[in-house]
């Protein structure tokens, strides 16, 4: 023998999930650059020595780079001797401009 099938619930009652009128905020993704020009690296030589406080995310959100091309960046300024590092941790290191009363 079949079943008779149970109407389906109507709209209103407990059982009805309420309606969720939000559907939250909608991050936009970020189109950072992945490879490294002529251009950039120039700009990198230039602008990043001169930052008070240098570290991976400030060169991300200025430079518009992305994360690992900030981090060669980062260690190539330090083994030219142009930045000089502040802190050193083991997920965000932070640098500083090398001055001459450092030296």
């Amino acid at each position: 023998m079949a079943k008779a099938k149970t109407p389906a619930p109507s709209g209103g009652g407990k059982a009805a999930k309420k309606k969720k009128w939000s559907k939250g905020k909608v991050k936009d993704k970020a189109q950072h650059v992945v490879n490294l020009d002529k251009a950039l690296h120039d700009r990198i030589l230039k602008e990043v020595p001169t930052f008070k406080f240098i570290s991976q995310s400030i060169l991300i959100e200025r430079l518009k780079i992305n994360g690992s091309l900030a981090r060669v960046a980062i260690k190539h300024l330090e083994n030219e001797g142009q930045i000089r590092r502040i802190v050193h941790h083991s997920a965000q290191m932070v640098y500083t401009r090398v001055t001459a009363a450092a030296e």
